[in-house]
């Protein structure tokens, strides 16, 4: 009992959102905590180092095939044709093939990095692979509608608004160029890719800041519109490749996430009244933002659905406490909302904008920060254990097995009613409530109208009883019929005709 009355709650230092080269942006988990620019730099180093090593391999690899060519070729002259050129050129078969396999396998990366031609495969390999890849896989015609019409329409927005820009045509022409180019670079990692893309964003902005001359406002409009139409276009290619493992990380999310859906406000220390209806409201909208960023194609976009529901969840707090929330409040709340929301595909959406979104963004602003704060909330939510929880192990791995749940009305601990329990579940048991109530009326109206058929029954069969005596009692006497009046007069035809009145003509 003691344990659950401390609640230490969820705290972050807000510098462990920075980078941690001290470069003073926000750092991302997807990048080792580092920025989008330093790790681009240390990514970069190690590449060299590793192209640098695979060359020295190969080198080495070289050497040693021909000082062994030589040494085979040196003794098949000094010996006899006849007798040992068999068993010669077999161990040199051998030693050859062992050794060509061996560099093929560790110069790998000198080739993807170095041989234009490895990375474009021949026309007739590509076109049956397409063939094949298009058989076995072949999207629903809806969806390919509404793609291409989505892609119809930021092509023409994309080429309007190039329209009053002077480097315009220049513009158009290197995105789709880019666009052509990655169509030959699908084999590649995502590493690979995002390397590509934020090449091409560096590059492009580099051009448009000489050609504004430093107006870093106009370059970031610009490059906002060349994201939008160069993502768009390469959506279905670069977001969750096949060379990646962001599904299978989705679906370890999304099941550790549905086998949390026991933890409640009070346990994460969320400063939310879900009672209040604003507040209520508030959250419904931070789920429904976080729960559209999926169907956003564009890293702005679903950006900007994380901006969205983080501000609908400071809102939330500040009605809740009547005052300004705090960053402590906030993170809390932020890991309840992901909870109650599961948003889909939540690894590939943060990967994606972490690997194609423009790192300016990333790195600075409140959309920097926001995104920040929900990559630390997911990693918080796979390493979460029963210390977080303010938990016992064993009521936590009871909890996990769905042995128990905090929630059952047995147990007087845990508050049945208030903000302190999940109001869905608040509201099914008020339901069931409300149906048991309306269950036991149903059945004493079923009971009154058995009563009363049996009292109408009786009823009746007292009347008739009742109906019966009487007519016992005084027996019904039939009289004869009374004659009428002259009935036996027998001369009615001797009488006279009625007085007629004569007509005299005047």
């Amino acid at each position: 009992m003691s344990q659950r009355s401390e609640r230490r709650g969820i705290h972050v230092d807000q510098s462990e959102l920075l980078c941690k080269k001290g470069c003073g942006y926000y750092g991302n988990a997807g990048w080792q905590g580092l920025c989008s620019k330093c790790w681009r730099e240390e990514y970069q180093r190690a590449r060299q180092k590793q192209i640098q090593e695979d060359w020295a391999l190969a080198e080495k690899l070289q050497r040693e095939e021909e000082a062994a060519y030589v040494s085979i070729q040196s003794s098949s002259q000094t010996q006899p044709p006849q007798s040992h050129s068999q068993p010669s050129l077999a161990t040199f078969s051998k030693f050859e093939e062992k050794k060509t396999n061996e560099k093929t396998r560790k110069v790998t990366t000198v080739k993807k990095f170095f041989s234009p031609s490895s990375r474009t495969a021949p026309k007739k390999a590509l076109v049956s692979k397409l063939r094949e890849s298009h058989e076995g896989k072949t999207p629903s015609p809806s969806i390919t509608r509404q793609s291409s019409i989505e892609t119809d329409r930021v092509s023409r927005d994309f080429g309007e608004f190039l329209k009053s820009l002077k480097p315009g045509r220049e513009i158009q022409k290197q995105s789709c160029l880019f666009i052509d180019s990655m169509g030959n670079k699908k084999d590649l990692s995502a590493e690979e890719l995002s390397e590509c893309v934020q090449d091409f964003y560096q590059n492009m902005s580099d051009r448009l800041m000489s050609h504004f001359k430093g107006s870093s406002e106009k370059v970031d409009r610009v490059m906002d519109q060349v994201e939008k139409y160069i993502m768009t276009r390469l959506y279905k290619s670069v977001f969750c490749p096949e060379t990646s493992d962001d599904e299978k990380k989705d679906l370890s999310t999304q099941h550790r996430i549905r086998a949390l859906h026991w933890v409640t406000i009070q346990m994460l220390c969320v400063p939310v009244d879900e009672e209040i209806p604003e507040v209520s409201d508030g959250v419904v909208k931070a789920i429904t933002d976080i729960i559209e960023m999926d169907s956003k194609r564009v890293p702005r976009d679903k950006l900007a659905c994380i901006t969205s529901c983080s501000k609908h969840i400071f809102n939330a707090i500040r009605v809740t406490k009547n005052e300004p929330a705090s960053a402590d409040d906030f993170l809390p709340t932020l890991i309840y909302i992901v909870l109650k929301a599961n948003p889909p595909r939540l690894q590939s959406n943060i990967q994606y904008i972490t690997r194609f979104c423009n790192p300016s963004r990333l790195m600075t602003g409140e959309d920097g920060y926001y995104f920040t704060n929900l990559c630390c909330a997911v990693a918080f939510i796979e390493k979460l254990d029963a210390q977080s929880l303010n938990l016992s192990p064993e009521d936590f791995e009871r909890y996990m097995s769905g042995q128990a749940s905090p929630r059952r009305q047995d147990d007087p601990a845990w508050p049945q009613t208030g903000s302190c329990i999940n109001p869905a579940l608040s509201q099914i048991h008020q339901n069931l409530s409300v149906l048991s109530n309306l269950e036991k009326r149903q059945q004493q109206v079923i009971e009154g109208a058995q009563s009363l058929q049996t009292e109408l029954a009786e009823w009746q069969n007292n009347v008739a009883r009742e109906v019966q005596e009487i007519l016992e009692r005084y027996p019904l006497e039939i009289k004869p019929r009374a004659s009428a009046i002259d009935a036996e007069n027998v001369e009615n035809d001797r009488l006279p005709p009625p007085l007629q009145p004569e007509v005299f003509a005047g």
